[in-house]
């Protein structure tokens, strides 16, 4: 008889605690019901590149950064430079219109270039950047210019970083 009663207290909790977890999860249920969830905000699709090649909702053309980014392109181009491109980041960065990248074949090369750049935006124009970096390697040389920044690689660096890669939505106009 003892072994009767046993079960019967177990079975008793059991249902108690079943009995509660449902009434729990119905209280829950009627809380959850009482308050709304916000709506999801509608997402809007990719604007298509317009023929001209900027994006439809990207900034003005700006003719005086887009000269600059052809000049350095043609000085680099005077110091031998490979594969220049002129990458148009308008509208997707803030800090910059234009990216103009650029290899060298050797690592002296490369300062070449950009000692060549900046001489002659200095004699011609009387340009200084606001900044450069890499000079001494000559492995990624940077000069900024503000609204044009050009990044100047030895080729294997530039390979391992894949800036083009990395802008690959950005329109691009190559250099001969």
């Amino acid at each position: 008889m003892a072994t009767k009663k046993t079960t019967t207290k177990k079975a008793a909790a059991k249902k108690s605690a079943t009995k509660s977890l449902a009434s729990r999860t119905k209280t829950a249920a009627k809380k959850g019901a009482a308050k709304k969830l916000p709506a999801r905000k509608k997402t809007t699709k990719k604007k298509a590149l317009t023929p001209g090649g900027a994006a439809a909702g990207a900034p003005a053309e700006n003719p005086r950064a887009h000269a600059l980014a052809r000049r350095i392109s043609h000085l680099l181009s005077d110091k031998k430079a490979l594969d220049i491109v002129i990458l148009d980041v308008r509208g997707m960065t803030s800090y910059a219109d234009y990216f103009v990248v650029a290899s060298g074949e050797s690592d002296r090369q490369v300062s070449a270039m950009a000692e060549h750049v900046l001489t002659k935006l200095k004699e011609t124009e009387n340009l200084r950047p606001i900044g450069h970096e890499g000079m001494d390697t000559g492995q990624w040389v940077l000069l900024d210019f503000g609204e044009v920044v050009s990044h100047l690689f030895f080729s294997e660096a530039r390979a391992h970083y894949d800036l083009e890669g990395l802008w690959a939505d950005a329109p691009r106009e190559k250099v001969a």
